[in-house]
């Protein structure tokens, strides 16, 4: 890129560097979140960038160490690498500093539809926002996220952590994003944590269970997860669900606790959802 405003390394701690290379609008730390990563919003080159990092080498604070933080940053960049969708913001390149790897993303307009449990109740938050969008729009959004899914599982990637605090929405032009997919593994493989990350509004059975296999059939239960809490009341009944049909029982399938029984890949799900078979 003729425009490219940023080095393939500095010496410098990400927050001095990318100071040189632009201006920080937002700064993502453990204000808001508390992976230990460093994020931020940065405007250079008449463009505005998300650029992640593995956070301060000298912060003990973190769950997980600098070490395992990088090794998700990595993670994420075979990630962004290997699967292409317009639900995923563009890794555009990676920076080396002081602080170790910087990935540099196009930067996703929108609102983060995940709130914090003491704030999801309220009418303004943008999850309940989110929730409230007319039927057609949200089962598009819905859509998207399985369309990005889709691409994730035909590459061999799994789900792992995704929940409302993984979508983006920008609600003036009714796009859907999808970030901090860090955590996805390539799989199948074995459940070594017993209870593993993420939001139990979302975790699939096998996720709970040292020694179970995590597959796409993990995806698919999170998936239907997905789509019960943003078009039904989240407990799998009919009687709050806004979708057709056709879309409940393949909600419902989805979420069954046996992963034998639910549907065997998320081309069966979508198939399902939209009723033409698999895709």
């Amino acid at each position: 890129m003729g425009d490219w405003p940023f080095d393939e390394h500095t010496d410098l701690a990400p927050a001095a560097y990318l100071s040189q290379a632009g201006a920080a609008f937002a700064t993502f730390d453990a204000r808001t979140q508390d992976s230990g990563n460093v994020s931020f919003g940065v405007e250079a080159s008449g463009r505005r960038w998300f650029v992640k990092t593995a956070g301060d080498p000298a912060d003990r604070a973190p769950f997980l160490s600098r070490q395992a933080r990088v090794a998700l940053l990595l993670n994420a960049q075979r990630l962004a690498r290997a699967v292409s969708h317009p639900a995923l913001p563009a890794l555009r390149g990676v920076t080396q500093s002081a602080w170790g790897p910087m990935l540099i993303y196009e930067w996703a307009p929108g609102e983060l539809v995940g709130a914090h449990s003491a704030r999801r109740a309220d009418p303004e938050s943008a999850f309940q926002r989110f929730r409230r969008l007319p039927a057609d729009e949200l089962t598009a959004a819905i859509g998207a996220i399985l369309d990005a899914h889709l691409e994730l599982c035909r590459a061999g990637w799994v789900a792992c952590d995704f929940y409302d605090g993984s979508i983006i929405y920008d609600f003036s032009a009714r796009k859907t994003w999808l970030i901090d997919l860090d955590t996805y593994r390539h799989g199948p493989f074995t459940n070594e944590m017993g209870r593993m990350f993420g939001s139990t509004r979302f975790m699939a059975p096998e996720e709970f269970e040292r020694g179970a296999l995590i597959d796409e059939r993990t995806t698919v239960f999170t998936l239907g997860r997905m789509m019960d809490v943003f078009l039904g009341d989240g407990d799998l009944g009919p009687g709050g669900f806004r979708g057709g049909k056709t879309q409940y029982r393949a909600m419902l399938t989805a979420c069954r606790s046996d992963p034998a029984t639910r549907f065997q890949s998320v081309a069966e799900l979508v198939g399902a959802w939209r009723g033409v078979g698999v895709v």
